[in-house]
């Protein structure tokens, strides 16, 4: 039976396994919510913070306690799963889940054994308004900047055409045309390269924000693979790169397939672009009950180790010339990243300076579980919840 007092639930002595109770009054000091739940999910410890945060509902019976409804879930999946989970979401404020102004909190739930289970509750409620408004600023100067974009093309364009040699007649080589042509075609691929830029600022941003996800569907991995071929034919023929596919076939994963498109042609344009004349950028797919792994592998310049940890960071780029030279935006891995952490994966890469990069997308091949589902029939808004196995 617990006990409650002074907005503090304690363990009876004869069920607190030892915590002494310098324990109690270290995880009671906290700033950090604290809640541990017995094997029939009720809370046998309770800190103030979790008390704070709303993590508590009312029993079923008059007095009584119970954890939220996302505790519990979190609490059976671990037991289920044997493996600690992790989630960061918005939760509504208050026991009852009234008030204004959700909380951002960071989960994180793990086995204590016996069937016991411990949730540690962070409140990030700050560091998600900042990311809101920094999406929200991003998001708006982007699309203020398509329209001007769009017609500084266009006029490029124009240009360019009015400095073409008219078909059949004489070039006019004039130093004068020769060069508004030369300034033509510079602005034709700086606007081209900052419209991209625009574009993938604004995918970042969908991917980043708490707009909900695409429902998971079964995507094949041989469709993305072809759908990646076609994007990148243009770019690899230009360059006299030969891209080659190799691996299991008939494999599926589950997600958007548009998005895993993206993801896995931002690894082979990269790898395009930093390879030399006549190489061969390999893609290779892998299987196993748990995972599919697109390697993609490039003959090209490599990464040194100094900066192998900081290339999916956003507008980061290991060759300033080369990408400054080929119209890279220095986004596309940072899109990667984020649509590999959406889609429950993770993207890694193996490099040696001179010698070549891989990169490999890990990806679930089993349907995602049931978490998101039973939070929505819980009332409860995932929002711009990252969720992830650790």
């Amino acid at each position: 039976m617990l006990r409650r007092d002074a907005g503090r639930t304690t363990i009876p002595d004869d069920q607190q396994g030892g915590l002494s109770g310098l324990g109690r009054k270290t995880i009671d000091s906290l700033r950090a919510g604290v809640v541990v739940l017995g094997p029939d999910d009720v809370p046998v410890l309770v800190n103030p913070a979790a008390r704070a945060m709303g993590l508590l509902r009312a029993g079923a019976t008059p007095g009584s306690i119970a954890a939220h409804p996302l505790i519990r879930t979190l609490a059976g999946q671990v037991r289920r799963t044997g493996v600690r989970r992790e989630i960061e979401l918005d939760l509504p404020r208050g026991r009852d889940g009234g008030g204004d102004n959700p909380l951002g909190v960071h989960l994180r739930a793990m086995g204590l054994g016996s069937g016991y289970i411990s949730i540690e509750a962070v409140d990030v409620t700050e560091s998600h308004r900042l990311a809101r408004v920094r999406r929200d600023f991003v998001a708006n100067v982007s699309h203020e900047l398509k329209t001007p974009i769009g017609a500084l093309q266009l006029l490029a364009e124009a240009l360019v055409d009015a400095t073409e040699p008219a078909a059949g007649g004489a070039p006019d080589l004039s130093e004068d045309l020769v060069a508004a042509r030369r300034f033509a075609e510079r602005i034709q691929h700086e606007s081209t390269r900052l419209g991209r830029l625009v574009q993938e600022l604004l995918e970042l941003t969908r991917l980043q924000g708490a707009e909900p996800q695409p429902a998971p569907e079964p995507v094949s991995v041989d469709w993305v693979l072809a759908e990646v071929v076609d994007r990148t034919r243009t770019a690899a023929a230009a360059r006299r790169v030969e891209i080659a596919v190799d691996g299991q076939r008939g494999l599926t994963v589950y997600g958007s397939d548009s998005q895993l498109a993206t993801a896995v042609a931002n690894l082979v344009e990269n790898a395009i672009t930093y390879s030399g004349e006549d190489t061969t950028v390999g893609v290779t797919v892998t299987g196993t009950e748990e995972h599919v792994e697109i390697a993609v592998a490039d003959q090209g310049i490599g990464i040194a180790p100094n900066e192998v940890d900081r290339i999916f960071e956003r507008f980061y780029r290991a060759d300033q010339a080369r990408s400054r030279a080929t119209g890279g935006t220095g986004l596309g891995l940072a899109i990667v990243k984020h649509i590999a952490s959406n889609h429950g994966g993770r993207v890694e890469v193996s490099s040696t300076l001179g010698g070549g990069s891989t990169f490999t997308l890990r990806l679930p091949a089993r349907p995602p579980d049931d978490l998101e589902t039973t939070l929505a029939s819980a009332g409860i808004e995932a929002g711009p919840a990252e969720l992830r196995q650790v």
